[in-house]
């Protein structure tokens, strides 16, 4: 299993925290503005991207108000500094490769903070180009099992024609094609599959096996680090921990 999508998935278990969840709210936000000012426009009946972001604000009940006003501010209503997205590339412990995916309205203040949560947990900023190449883009719909085994949603996953499926625990990752993540996702629930998420993911082309516990804990550390920036929306990984390992770090 590769490392970072089950690591999320794992963490996205627990769900939003009420102390965070109106970090997360902004986060969504962002998001959407985004994907109406990068996906083709605020109607999302035509803008599949939009469509994935408001899915997963609803998914964390951010008010309607709230998905209104970000989808105006990406058609440059209601003011506001214009929002765009950054990408960061460097490497955590271990020589793990990380993207990093930013939304923010002033780069003179996220670029210190991502470099900062990076090198001072251990880590190194890099440039453009250095680690991208180790990641393709592929569409992630995370299933919950709900009581079916791996084989039952495997099949199900197949005749949907999937790329790959992944065991996570509780739930089964089903890559896709970038430009058909919602033609599965959609291909699933009419199957009777309860879809927790679907998005556009990053997804390793190559892994760095991390054997030993104490760069596995440094390795979680730096990425939550970076997650718990305001600006960041997502950050990759390509880190390969073995379950036991990640069960005990992560408890």
């Amino acid at each position: 299993m590769s490392g970072h999508s089950k690591w999320s998935t794992i963490k996205r278990q627990k769900g939003v925290k009420d102390a965070k969840r109106g970090q997360a709210f902004t986060k969504a936000a962002n998001a959407i503005t985004i994907s109406v000012k990068e996906g083709g426009g605020g109607d999302s009946a035509s803008n599949f991207k939009l469509r994935l972001a408001i899915d997963h604000a609803k998914a964390i009940n951010m008010p309607n108000e709230n998905i209104k006003r970000a989808i105006e501010r990406g058609l440059g209503k209601g003011g506001g500094a214009a929002i765009e997205t950054v990408v960061y590339e460097g490497y955590a412990p271990g020589k793990v490769a990380l993207i990093v995916e930013a939304a923010t309205d002033n780069r003179n203040r996220t670029t210190p903070e991502v470099r900062g949560a990076i090198e001072k947990n251990g880590g190194t900023f890099a440039s453009p180009g250095a680690v991208s190449w180790m990641f393709a883009d592929s569409g992630l719909v995370t299933i919950v099992k709900n009581g079916k085994t791996l084989d039952d949603i495997f099949e199900i996953a197949v005749e949907a024609g999937v790329e790959d499926v992944e065991d996570a625990g509780e739930f089964v990752e089903v890559f896709t094609k970038p430009t058909e993540v919602e033609k599965v996702k959609n291909a699933l629930s009419e199957k009777g599959l309860v879809v927790k998420s679907a998005e556009i993911f990053k997804k390793p082309t190559t892994t760095v096996p991390v054997n030993d516990e104490v760069i596995a804990s440094k390795v979680l550390k730096t990425i939550d680090k970076i997650e718990e920036l305001d600006d960041v929306q997502k950050v990759y990984a390509n880190f390969d921990i073995n379950d036991e390992i990640l069960a005990k770090i992560g408890s």
